[in-house]
């Protein structure tokens, strides 16, 4: 089956697609550093990004035609600053605003399905009727805006097409959900919006994967029974937990297995400061000085799921992409600490400065649930008729 990668940053998005079985037949991102990074990994060989055709393009200027009716599928995170909470909320008056570039995507290579991903943002009161616009487009892609036609008028049109209920050529049938990457074994409380399409023709039924991991079990491994410090060779703390009323409720070991912990995921990795001979045959891995917390951007707990990374419009912000010690301490995580947070293999590298590679990471789709969620795509195409 391919695929065909819109937006792809760093790449973790476009790697999980590819581990669940696509080929990727063009990845196409715009931004040099990005750029840089993958064909960094393309010459050390590193699978399965070596097989990326990689186009360093403005989607813009692309012509998706000559691709028409010979993808399976089309993934991609147009750029989100307009519906970050952290940005500065312009929406569909942003320029970087690059939806109308994915539907257009979608009309001119009509895909079998599409995988789209954004900021939890863009669902939030004020983005209502634009979140409804993007999902309107996306159904009836072939429905193109007119020259001069404005974006309210353009819904309008779709709202009437929709409950009308004729069907154009070409329509898909959509689902969007807010996850939470924790919920599925990524080490990162990240809450991002998924769009999903089917081509219609395909009379597919598909819904979002149940998630795979739970807070409750975590929280029953640490202060019920102790497993989780056990298992960590550290003796359980002392004091009353944070979450004290949420435990108080725990009769029984939940079914899932406990989300993973910032320190799950990167506890065999040497101190970068402490260790800096060591840390330096992990690619990079290297200690960043200057750290600080302050109020409303402190540091992510070791011993939870990390706070969002955050790749910031004007660098990176402190707190969020730094590491809160037991003993109040407070450093920025390394790139390679990071990438672990965000599943990437440890002999992917980042290419560029501190700042810039921690831009790309806070910009990616955690590998491993993109996996998920590509491999579900992938599954129920196989199902549904033979693959173009």
């Amino acid at each position: 089956m391919r695929a065909i990668e819109l937006f792809a940053g760093a790449g973790g998005l476009g790697m999980g697609v590819s581990r669940a079985g696509f080929e990727t037949v063009a990845v196409i991102e715009r931004d040099r550093y990005c750029c840089d990074t993958i064909r960094e990994n393309q010459l050390r060989g590193m699978s399965p990004v070596r097989a990326w055709p990689l186009v360093e393009a403005d989607v813009r200027g692309v012509d998706f035609r000559a691709f028409a009716d010979r993808i399976d599928l089309i993934s991609g995170g147009p750029p989100c600053q307009p519906f970050s909470l952290g940005g500065k909320h312009r929406g569909h008056e942003d320029e970087r605003d690059m939806f109308p570039e994915a539907v257009r995507a979608v009309r001119e290579i009509r895909p079998r399905a599409f995988l789209f991903e954004n900021v939890r943002g863009l669902t939030r009161a004020g983005f209502a009727s634009y979140f409804e616009y993007i999902r309107l487009q996306l159904t009836y892609p072939e429905m193109a805006r007119h020259a001069g036609e404005d974006w309210p008028d353009h819904l309008a049109r779709l709202e009437r097409r929709h409950t009308h209920g004729g069907c154009p050529d070409l329509h898909y049938r959509l689902v969007s959900r807010v996850l939470n990457a924790a919920d599925y074994g990524v080490p990162q409380r990240r809450e991002r919006v998924f769009l999903v399409g089917f081509r219609a023709d395909l009379d597919v039924e598909w819904a979002f994967p149940e998630p795979t991991h739970c807070r409750a079990a975590l929280l029953w491994e640490q202060f019920r029974f102790g497993d989780y410090w056990m298992r960590h060779g550290i003796p359980k703390p002392g004091g009353t937990p944070r979450f004290e009323k949420l435990l108080e409720n725990l009769t029984r070991k939940p079914a899932l297995p406990p989300w993973r912990t910032v320190r799950d995921a990167i506890a065999d990795l040497p101190d970068p400061e402490r260790n800096p001979t060591a840390a330096a045959s992990y690619p990079n891995h290297r200690f960043q000085a200057g750290a600080r917390s302050y109020p409303g951007h402190t540091g992510s707990p070791l011993d939870e799921p990390a706070k969002t990374l955050k790749a910031g419009a004007h660098g990176v912000p402190g707190g969020e992409n730094t590491l809160l010690g037991p003993d109040g301490s407070v450093r920025y995580l390394t790139v390679r600490e990071s990438a672990r947070l965000q599943m990437f293999p440890d002999d992917f590298v980042f290419h560029g400065s501190w700042t810039e590679t921690m831009r790309q990471l806070g910009n990616a789709v955690p590998v491993g649930l993109a996996e998920l969620l590509a491999r579900h795509i992938h599954d129920q195409l196989v199902r549904s008729s033979p693959p173009t």
